[in-house]
């Protein structure tokens, strides 16, 4: 049986051309307008990007100079004569080498010079000991070499600190071996070579540690010491919108500023990596401002994961507030007041931390509102031990007995803060502050007023 195609009207078709057309012709006009849209989309982000760091801009013109000055290797004439080809790693190395700070420009323009310096001088070595060997002898013993030289790098980069330092380093040093090894095998003049290659990488790391240090420097230390201040602050002020939060002091509803105060902490849990990053990179500068060469950078790694203990602990605090199981108000009123105290008085030590750090001064300030959360945290471990509780049912109680438990742990983990901090004055030789008091004059209070309280004030 034959089957036929249903045969199309001509009329149908010219209608399908029609909406094609003008589905096309609507496309190109609406183009413009969305060429326009993106490059304003574009220009909104990148105004943004500059205006949340201005030193991005920065950093983007000091690389464009340093690759502007490098490249006149190739327009003067005398330099290219005295370097040729091999000009272009002095190019390369600026590209790799120039970063964002101060330390991590530092640190690999150091590797690649000394990486290159030492794999360069033992390529050459290893080379002219396998000429002595005969042309056989020649290729066994430089393919020996690379394997022995290339497994024995790379397994040196398994060792933390090795890796954490020297990374790069140790890559450079394999490439520069396998590089200098094998071109000699083929070239003779392989000491003017790696002589010209080491000249050149040394100008440009040289070149590119000059631009960042001298143009706008970007200190990884200062970053990485107002991190620690600034994580330490966002738990201070979780720990002071907790009490009113929890208890429902006010009855107001909660503003957006105040849920970003109390949502601030989440940043912390995840600043490890970071942290360890910017001490890494931070030991590569040199002494500046406030910060000596030799700076205490391991007790910030110290306070660093003391503050994510802390803020660990907070995580867990923050599951209370929004839990579906909540202990009674009458429950809760019992330990309001001590709970309460103890956040306010953790908030304010853990500000005054920061301040301390941000302010790079040697000063207690911080031991008044420990002392108080420890009267506070007594006076929450005699209230858990009295008869209240034995009336209620356990499920009503668990709730508010766990955020109890977790604040007695703040006002624990607040003192081991303090004291790494105090520590990190100590050994960075934070400037003290003075506590001098002046001599002054106390008027008498005349009879007629009531002088049963006043308050004295002292400023500072």
């Amino acid at each position: 049986m034959d089957a036929t195609l249903p045969s199309i009207s001509p009329a149908r078709q010219e209608t399908s051309s029609y909406g094609g057309l003008a589905r096309g012709s609507q496309w190109f006009k609406a183009l413009p307008n969305k060429l326009n849209a993106i490059v304003m989309e574009i220009a909104r982000k990148t105004k943004k990007l500059g205006q949340e760091d201005p030193r991005r801009v920065y950093h983007s013109l000091k690389v464009g100079l340093a690759l502007t000055l490098i490249s006149l290797y190739y327009y003067f004439q005398p330099l290219y004569d005295g370097f040729g080809e091999n000009a272009v790693w002095a190019v390369i190395t600026v590209v790799v080498v120039f970063e964002f700070s101060v330390g991590a420009t530092l640190g690999k323009g150091l590797n690649r010079m000394l990486a290159t310096l030492t794999a360069g001088a033992l390529a050459l070595g290893t080379h002219r000991l396998a000429t002595l060997s005969g042309t056989t002898g020649e290729a066994i013993l430089i393919s020996s070499s690379i394997f022995i030289t290339a497994a024995i790098v790379t397994f040196m980069k398994f060792f933390p600190n090795l890796k954490a330092r020297y990374d790069y380093g140790l890559t450079i040093f394999n490439l520069t071996f396998c590089l200098v090894s094998v071109s000699g095998y083929r070239d003779d003049e392989v000491l003017e070579t790696a002589h010209e290659r080491l000249s050149t990488i040394i100008m440009g790391s040289c070149l590119s540690v000059f631009i960042c240090v001298c143009i706008y420097p970007v200190w990884i230390g200062e970053d990485l010491h107002n991190l620690v201040a600034t994580n330490m602050e966002k738990l201070g002020n979780f720990l002071e919108g907790f009490g009113d939060q929890y208890f429902k002091v006010s009855e107001e509803p909660q503003s957006n500023d105040s849920k970003s105060l109390l949502q601030g902490y989440k940043s912390v849990l995840t600043s490890k990596s970071g942290e360890e990053t910017m001490a890494n990179l931070a030991r590569w500068e040199p002494g500046h401002g406030g910060f000596r060469f030799r700076h205490p950078w391991k007790i910030y790694l110290k306070i660093g994961n003391l503050t994510r203990e802390c803020a660990y602990k907070i995580e867990a605090l923050n599951s209370y507030l929004n839990s579906d199981i909540q202990a009674p108000v009458e429950i809760r009123s019992k330990i309001q007041d001590p709970c309460t105290k103890i956040s306010v008085e953790c908030s304010r030590a853990l500000k005054e931390l920061a301040s301390t750090i941000k302010k790079m001064t040697r000063a207690r300030s911080a031991d008044l509102p420990i002392a108080s959360s420890k009267t506070a945290a007594e006076e929450l471990k005699d209230l858990l031990k009295t008869s209240l509780w034995e009336e209620e049912e356990l499920l009503q109680i668990l709730p508010a007995v766990s955020v109890a438990a977790l604040q007695l742990e703040i006002v624990e983990c607040t003192e081991k803060i303090a004291g790494s901090v105090y520590e990190l004055a100590n050994e960075a030789s934070f400037k003290r502050m003075d506590t001098t008091f002046h001599r002054g004059v106390v008027q008498p209070v005349p009879n007629s007023i009531d002088a049963s309280d006043h308050t004295i004030t002292i400023a500072e």
